[in-house]
């Protein structure tokens, strides 16, 4: 087949996916479009934060402290160190209105590197594994009550969590807002599950419940303490996510402020409270010693109502993988857009959702199922999470020396991204001296995205001949989608 002739045919078919999808594109599909109101932006962001943790195990932070008055100290400090993040985050995000959130800022600051490095870990380990994780913690709970004493075959359990993620994957091709009433939804059933809890610790107060509530047994191990900062600071990861999709938000510069602030207040006092609800009835032992706190609590108290426990806890992890599926998504997107990732992730279906990109992220959640011990796998790169942060936060102050005239709706004092640029310094160090080893493999992980960059990406080393495959494959998954380039705005 001649040249000429081979183009030829490629443009016919580029003309007839164009001719298929116009009508699609011209009604609503092209461009992700701003449909999240700010109570959606709140949800979003207490969804993602809120899984199974609270419910299930918070004794990381009373591990590490010693004693139930320091880990609550705890608790309040690390819910007040997330929400210094989310002031700097305000600014980024008021400031770059991309999709991507610390991608976009660190791709704005310090180059196309920098940022590949920190799509790659994110993407292909850390989100689809959170969400697998996550989906996995959902069909042990649902399964419970079918096998009330003993843990639920491991087949049945994977089986479900696949179901689990293909209905919400979905969900998220199908609408936005389907996405986000899920999200809404079922953030209000972990409230409600939480409120309970915390209502009947209050009453437990009340009758003079406090004989575990002291001091008594405070570590003052530095690393100890360190750790103990890190289990809770862990409990509060997913308050920058609204970022992710900031494109699909409502007057950003006036919803993400707010619902940033609004939604780390409200988890900061639900996690506090949750745990002095808790040690009402728990010992600090106990508390150690169970599998699932709330369901010990509740079979305390609740009578016949604790079988419900479970449901709840189910609920709120459902909402929880919804919440990864819809910030992942918007992440691969924004990769794909700045051409770090394969072009087909930018299309947008006819419905305005990232289709192909929210495929994506579902089929390697669902890879990840397959994996024999993904825990030890998320545990090996969670430091990264908290790397990529602060390098995020410190393109706060070094824009505001290299671009000092661009538009911020917010101004941060300097001094909240200097303490927590510091802190997080901490937070990193401390694990990686207490884990060597499970830090040097979590290293080695991240620099695996340095040969992918330099064969597929830079100009001057990468790989030839692959745009020809690359183009067929976009013409395919387009067509399975009904998806389009995004317009320009």
């Amino acid at each position: 087949m001649s040249p000429k002739r081979k183009n030829t045919e490629e443009d016919c078919e580029s003309e007839a996916l164009k001719s298929d999808l116009g009508d699609s594109e011209s009604k609503d599909g092209g461009a992700l479009e701003a449909k999240m109101s700010l109570l959606n932006g709140i949800t979003v962001i207490v969804g993602s934060i809120i899984g199974s943790g609270i419910f299930v195990s918070p004794t990381g932070v009373l591990k590490y402290t010693g004693s139930v008055n320091a880990s609550l100290l705890v608790w309040i400090a690390s819910g007040v160190f997330s929400m210094i993040g989310a002031y700097c985050y305000a600014e980024l995000g008021t400031m770059i209105r991309r999709s991507g959130a610390d991608y976009a800022y660190i791709m704005e600051t310090f180059g196309p590197f920098a940022a590949f490095i920190r799509l790659w870990i994110e993407c292909m380990i850390v989100r689809p594994c959170s969400q697998a994780i996550v989906a996995l913690t959902f069909s042990v709970y649902v399964l419970k009550p079918i096998f009330p004493e003993c843990d639920p075959p491991e087949d049945a359990t994977r089986l479900l969590a696949a179901c689990c993620i293909l209905l919400l994957t979905f969900v998220n091709c199908w609408s936005v807002r389907a996405a986000t009433r899920v999200q809404d939804w079922f953030t209000y059933a972990k409230l409600l599950a939480l409120f309970i809890i915390i209502a009947t610790g209050i009453y437990q107060l009340c009758k003079g419940k406090v004989e575990h509530f002291s001091f008594e047994g405070t570590t003052s191990d530095v690393t100890s303490i360190a750790l103990s900062f890190y289990s809770g600071l862990f409990a509060y990861n997913g308050w920058n996510y609204l970022n992710f999709i900031i494109e699909e938000l409502k007057d950003p510069v006036r919803n993400l402020p707010r619902a940033i602030a609004i939604s780390c207040t409200l988890v900061t006092i639900v996690y506090t409270f949750t745990n002095v609800a808790f040690y009402t009835t728990l010992s600090p032992t106990e508390v150690l010693g169970s599998a699932a706190v709330a369901v010990t609590f509740a079979e305390r108290l609740f009578g016949w109502f604790a079988l419900s426990i479970p449901l709840f806890v189910a609920a709120s992890t459902f909402g929880a993988v919804n919440g990864v599926l819809l910030t992942s998504s918007r992440l691969f997107y924004a990769g794909a857009a700045q051409g770090q990732m394969p072009e087909m992730l930018t299309m947008v279906s006819s419905r305005a959702t990232p289709a192909p990109a929210v495929l994506a992220v579902a089929l390697l959640s669902l890879l990840y199922l397959t994996v024999s011990d993904i825990y030890a796998l998320i545990n090996y790169v969670g430091f990264a999470t908290w790397l990529s942060i602060g390098a995020a936060v410190v393109c706060l102050p070094v824009l505001r020396y290299t671009q000092p005239n661009i538009e911020r709706p917010i101004k941060v004092n300097l001094i909240f991204p200097a303490v927590y640029i510091v802190c997080t310094i901490l937070v990193v160090a401390v694990p990686a001296v207490a884990s060597p080893a499970e830090t040097g493999i979590g290293c080695l992980m991240i620099l695996t995205a340095v040969p992918v960059y330099l064969l597929l990406l830079e100009p001057r080393t990468r790989i030839r001949g692959l745009s020809s495959i690359t183009t067929v494959a976009t013409h395919l998954v387009q067509k399975l989608t009904l998806a389009v380039r995004p317009k320009i705005k």
